[in-house]
């Protein structure tokens, strides 16, 4: 059995951060499941807004939604009475004060779960799903994506045994911690059953920026002082002593023969 993470929770802390930001004592379960059910009835009363992703914000007595979306003509709605009626309806579930922002995603091409989305409802319009994912492919790769990865697993065509297909494009190095990859997950609700869509994108790497402090020197270095070079006057070398005593005088061995064959003929001659 392969042993599957998310890769966005694979990465929070590193280079994602939580999409609930509160504090809880012993009430953490009951703040948990509000969470789940306030997403859910976010998503269940605007269903065509192409909702991405829900940020929670709890404070003493405001809860802040931050409604990430591809459509936010679609959540605010003419003078913006539809986030009006959201507002109520969120306050009336929540028994609290309720602030809603609304976030455009400006590039859905780069979503990972609007790309699955939109591959889920080609598939549910009986669109040829090798066709739907090669084009949501070359999409997000002219969007400039670094790579894409997408996988959809069901009844393919309508067949009697499921299987699995996988399109990719570029690099999705998913070991890399330090790698920005979206990802979403979508189905698609057929007549014979549900197909399953995964969209990996890979943005690029998000380094983060640390500042190393300037450390002090193990050994501190001498700071050389300049001083000042006293002039000292050139004094011519002394001769060598003159040698003292008797003086011997190297001679080689034809000149001692001859030295001794002259001693010989003098004691001759006395």
């Amino acid at each position: 059995m392969g042993q599957k993470v998310h890769p966005h929770g694979f990465r929070i802390g590193i280079i994602y951060d939580w999409e609930s930001n509160w504090f809880a004592g012993k009430d953490y379960t009951e703040k948990l499941h509000a969470d789940l059910t306030l997403r859910e009835f976010i998503l269940a009363e605007l269903p065509d807004a192409g909702i991405s992703r829900i940020e929670l914000d709890r404070n003493a007595a405001l809860v802040t939604v931050t409604i990430h979306t591809g459509k936010p003509g679609i959540v605010i709605g003419r003078g913006g009475a539809r986030v009006e009626e959201l507002r109520h309806s969120l306050e009336a579930h929540c028994g609290g004060r309720v602030r809603v922002n609304i976030q455009e995603i400006r590039t859905p091409e780069l979503d990972a779960y609007l790309v699955a989305r939109s591959v889920a409802d080609q598939l549910e319009r009986r669109v040829a799903f090798r066709r739907a994912v090669k084009q949501a492919v070359q999409r997000t790769m002219q969007r400039g994506a670094q790579g894409v990865r997408v996988s959809i697993a069901g009844r393919l065509g309508g067949t009697e045994m499921s299987r699995r297909e996988t399109e990719t494009q570029g690099r999705v190095p998913r070991h890399t911690l330090r790698a920005d990859i979206d990802y979403g997950l979508a189905e698609a609700h057929t007549s014979y059953g549900q197909i399953g869509v995964k969209v990996w994108i890979y943005k690029g790497d998000i380094v983060p920026d640390v500042v190393e402090e300037e450390l002090p020197p193990l050994i501190e270095e001498e700071v050389a002082v300049e001083e000042p070079v006293a002039e000292v006057e050139e004094v011519a070398p002394a001769p060598p002593p003159e040698p003292t005593g008797p003086q011997h005088t190297a001679i080689s061995v034809k000149q001692q023969e001859a030295v001794q064959r002259e001693a010989g003929d003098g004691d001759g001659e006395a």
